[in-house]
């Protein structure tokens, strides 16, 4: 399934499919890693889960699964609320803590 494509930055723009043949990981030294490191290696992360949960599935499969009825519908809609709702709490603990200065913020601009 870790099938993926992307296009070349040659002057030819080919385009090329790749499959992962085993299940290799790769990670950095997080700890250690400047912060603009882990910021490029975070949306390195997150665009990789992305793409993977993107093509992770055949739709016609999925909506067969989830049948006709919208009861899929209203409880993503209810978690994606609820997601909402908890990262906001999330944020503002986090922002009065940086407050109040429980934690300390280096924020680049």
């Amino acid at each position: 399934m870790f099938l993926g494509w992307t296009t070349a930055t040659s002057k030819d723009h080919r385009q090329f499919y790749i499959r992962q043949l085993r299940d290799m990981k790769f990670s950095i030294d997080v700890e250690m890693a400047p912060p603009d490191q882990l910021a490029n290696y975070a949306r390195i992360c997150g665009w990789t889960l992305a793409r993977a949960h993107a093509r992770s599935g055949d739709a016609a499969m999925i909506s067969g699964y989830l049948g006709k009825s919208d009861v899929f519908d209203r409880a993503i809609g209810t978690f994606a609320r609820l997601y909402a709702d908890q990262t906001e709490r999330d944020y503002t603990t986090f922002t009065e803590a940086i407050t109040s200065g429980e934690i300390t913020a280096d924020i680049e601009n």
